[in-house]
């Protein structure tokens, strides 16, 4: 199988040499001007992987798209619409596109996959490819769970007899709205287990209940199930999220409640906010993302803000528990 991964940074570059030890013709492109991509072009490796001899790296876009068969992309959510306008104008026409990235678009609260339908991608050549899993733990052999999820079943079926392995475990999802918001929402809960890590650790546990019943609330308002919340793309995740040291998203709540900063992209903060653009329109009560949209876009000191919010949410009035 012709296979592109669009996007070279850490689970790119995993995602390229995972699918080249299953056997596949793997290109792996990267933008010539790219930190990422310049390290695997000089060394063949980066801090995660080695790319074996039978990987092809190119930063020449045209020809990573127009040589695959399916597509992989793994960049910035919020770089996905502006990138999907280069790679339409190519024929892309009958290549399947997987989403290996989790956010939801901070102006618009839409989902990747609707950002691809948008672009003029027909909705049975779309999937997503999310769930557990930290690159360092892949490598060294120990296995996880992962969802590959779409509109056509044809299509996700297809993909799991393609991609899984003994490293990975695939399950069908079968929400694909509720998978892509779980997978994103999982992040901003990230976020608030590290400042837990330094406030209050107790509260993590706590924190995986209500955050997973807050996420759920959202996911059925928006006509998904409600039971996705509780899957490998939200809380089947939260093992390597919440408490993983590998966690970007983790470590940033950490440095923010330690008044530092986090230089590394951080998925979450982005996506808090359109979390709550979309709990807004939906009138949908999510106090654990306005808490953590709000220590990460207001000014102030930020260990003390992480303070007031966890008491915030203390005074909130009380509520049935499965409300």
């Amino acid at each position: 199988m012709k296979i592109s991964v669009l996007g070279c940074g850490r689970w790119g570059s995993f995602i390229a040499w995972y699918l080249s030890r299953r056997g596949n013709d793997v290109t792996s492109w990267g933008p010539e001007e790219d930190y990422s991509y310049r390290v695997l072009k000089e060394t063949g490796r980066n801090e995660y992987v080695e790319l074996n001899s039978k990987i092809h790296l190119t930063c020449d876009l045209e020809e990573a798209v127009t040589r695959a068969e399916i597509i992989v992309i793994s960049i910035s959510a919020q770089g996905l619409r502006g990138f999907m306008q280069k790679i339409i104008r190519y024929d892309v026409s009958d290549k399947v596109f997987v989403l290996c990235m989790k956010g939801i678009e901070s102006d618009t609260g839409k989902r990747l996959s609707e950002i691809l339908a948008e672009s003029g991608i027909s909705s049975d050549k779309i999937a997503v490819w999310v769930g557990p899993g930290h690159i360092q733990s892949f490598v060294q052999g120990i296995p996880n769970c992962m969802v590959i999820d779409s509109e056509s079943e044809t299509l996700k079926r297809s993909l799991v007899g393609e991609f899984k392995s003994d490293l990975i475990r695939f399950y069908y999802g079968n929400d694909l709205l509720g998978t892509e918001i779980g997978a994103a929402a999982k992040n901003v809960m990230g976020i608030a287990a590290g400042v837990l890590d330094v406030v209050c650790k107790p509260l993590k546990g706590p924190l995986m209940s209500r955050g997973a019943r807050e996420v759920a609330r959202l996911i059925k308002a928006l006509g998904g199930n409600e039971l996705s919340a509780y899957g490998l793309a939200h809380l089947g995740d939260y093992e390597t999220t919440l408490f993983s040291e590998y966690s970007h998203n983790r470590m940033y709540g950490e440095m923010l409640a330690k008044g530092q900063r986090f230089e590394k992209l951080a998925e979450g903060v982005a996506t808090s906010g359109a979390l709550r653009l979309l709990g807004e329109k939906c009138g949908v009560e999510l106090p654990i993302t306005e808490a953590v949209y709000r220590v990460c876009y207001e000014d102030g000191n930020d260990a003390l803000r992480c303070r007031e919010e966890i008491g915030r949410l203390f005074q909130r009035t009380t509520k049935a528990e499965m409300y």
